[in-house]
């Protein structure tokens, strides 16, 4: 039963800043949206986790997409602590600046969305926040003539443990007719 979130775990990890200064960052693995109009998504973060303390503080956060080569980074972040290190230095991060929050986007993803928190609810060992994106941007070079993630920019897909995914083949659902 402990590990059957493992078979829908599969979304795109990123990594969420947070905090004003200090800032932080959190590598999530379970995000999800959950509304088209207004948009909204929901990242789902540990009671007990510094980062958390820090999106109730600010109401704020940042989805920052990243893509495989940004590996080792993404480790560091997800299994160390704020309260003890900085991790932008460790990870070896760079932080710019939102538009239109407090949280810092990271230079190196490859896709920024930028959130207010809409809604706050607990659910068991961990904390759902419903952000409402602000702001989305995306490298130019994030997608092809297609609306595929380019070959370079491939994404991150936490299996559990140390063991990752990595986004590589696309298919295309074709209508079907039964035999």
């Amino acid at each position: 039963m402990a590990e059957a979130h493992r078979l829908i775990n599969h979304g795109p990890v990123v990594l969420v800043t947070c905090g004003s200064t200090p800032h932080n960052i959190i590598t999530v693995a379970w995000i999800t949206p959950v509304s088209h109009t207004p948009p909204l998504l929901a990242i789902s973060v540990g009671v007990r986790r510094y980062s958390r303390e820090l999106i109730d503080r600010i109401g704020e956060f940042v989805v920052n997409v990243p893509s495989a080569e940004l590996l080792g980074a993404v480790w560091i972040c997800g299994t160390r602590s704020g309260r003890d290190i900085g991790k932008f230095e460790e990870a070896g991060l760079t932080p710019i600046p939102s538009e239109n929050v407090i949280p810092p986007c990271i230079a190196e993803c490859m896709a920024w969305l930028e959130c207010g928190v809409r809604k706050r609810v607990e659910v068991g060992d961990h904390v759902l926040f419903v952000g409402e994106v602000l702001s989305a941007t995306a490298r130019a070079d994030a997608f092809n003539r297609f609306y595929r993630l380019s070959p370079h920019n491939r994404t991150l897909h936490h299996l559990g443990g140390d063991h990752f995914a990595i986004a590589e083949t696309v298919v295309e659902a074709k209508e079907r007719r039964p035999d």
